[in-house]
């Protein structure tokens, strides 16, 4: 099994919607999915309700933090989405979890700083240093072809971490998210522009 985290100390930064669609993926490549949720409000799993039985099947992996259990035996992949100011035991579990990180940050300078320590002591942690935990950072509401991209991409290649694409700025996330909806549940013609900005954030994920 492979457990994909995604984590930010930083709100508002996009984590919910990159778990979600991460998970939905996965799902629509009939894979074996959970997705859990180590925020106290739940709103990935909330989101979960929201999706209709028609639609490619996306386990709920309920994680009490005070005393972890195992996931659903069998299951192939899990997407753990994260709360903002995760500290403490909540960061230690997400750790332990992880066999690959995704940090979602946008390209503002208050995000970068924000979010700047967090990614210094990630590059620190035993498990990352041994390659045991993957890190891989993606723009959130963002041109590529713009200054911000690139000064996210200089703040970054400086902690020697990947940038694994970027995602525009669209409302498509958050009328599909409305309805429990992923842009892998919809036709392709709809999110063409979507999925072809998740192309190498799926290819890093793959690949082993």
């Amino acid at each position: 099994m492979t457990v994909i985290v995604v984590e930010n100390p930083k709100g508002g930064v996009g984590k919910s919607t990159l778990a979600t669609n991460l998970a939905g993926y996965f799902a629509a490549q009939g894979e074996w999915v959970a997705l859990a949720d180590l925020d106290k409000q739940r709103s990935s799993h909330a989101w979960l309700s929201l999706r209709v039985d028609t639609l490619p099947k996306i386990e709920e992996w309920n994680i009490d933090v005070d005393a972890p259990g195992k996931p659903p035996k069998g299951l192939e992949k899990a997407v753990v989405d994260t709360p903002a100011g995760i500290h403490g035991n909540r960061l230690a579990l997400s750790l332990q979890l992880a066999d690959k990180m995704i940090v979602p940050l946008q390209p503002s300078m208050f995000d970068i700083l924000a979010t700047q320590d967090f990614l210094a002591k990630l590059a620190k942690e035993k498990a990352v240093r041994k390659g045991a935990i993957e890190i891989g950072v993606v723009g959130m509401r963002v041109d590529a072809r713009t200054r911000s991209a690139d000064q996210l991409h200089c703040f970054v290649e400086g902690l020697d971490l990947p940038v694994l694409g970027f995602l525009r700025d669209t409302q498509n996330y958050v009328q599909l998210a409305a309805h429990g909806l992923t842009i892998w549940d919809v036709a392709k013609s709809r999110v063409e522009k979507d999925l072809e900005q998740w192309a190498p954030i799926i290819e890093w994920i793959e690949k082993k």
